[in-house]
């Protein structure tokens, strides 16, 4: 039996919790070509003072690497927070096969929330997208960094 939604989920929020332990935003993810993973990422952008080291470019970066191939056609990235602009225009360059998020980012997602750019109509790529994976667990590691950020 292969890995499922939930695991390779599950495998992005252990990116996200590192992530926090870190000092960063916790935000994970895992690029899966094959039912395999080819990269994982979480938000590096304090520590490599790196505005673009978003966790899906970090792990696009490392799956494009590790098939040397910066088409990601096979593609399916697992990520906790949905996309920002910045990031869903990589996933749009890379021709990433789908995207599965688990929570919704109502200030910048850019796969719906706040703006359309993954699979807008004028665009040439389009992908699968499936959003709502460990919803209520990614946005919770979300909630409590703020919350204790603010205390």
């Amino acid at each position: 039996m292969g890995t499922t939604e939930t695991e390779f989920m599950r495998e992005a929020l252990a990116e996200a919790r590192a992530s926090a332990e870190a000092g960063e935003v916790p935000i994970g993810a895992v690029a899966v070509i094959g039912g395999e993973i080819a990269g994982r990422g979480q938000n590096r952008v304090l520590r490599d003072v790196d505005p673009t080291a978003h966790a899906e470019m970090v792990a696009m970066r490392a799956a494009a690497h590790a098939i040397g191939n910066y088409r990601l056609v096979e593609c399916e990235l697992f990520v906790t927070l949905e996309p920002c602009a910045m990031c869903a225009g990589a996933m749009i360059h890379a021709r990433l096969k789908r995207l599965i998020y688990g929570a919704c980012d109502p200030k910048a997602g850019a796969a719906g929330s706040v703006l359309e750019v993954v699979n807008h109509p004028w665009l040439n790529h389009q992908m699968l997208v499936t959003s709502g994976v460990l919803e209520v667990e990614c946005g919770e590691l979300l909630r409590e960094f703020f919350r204790q950020r603010r205390t």
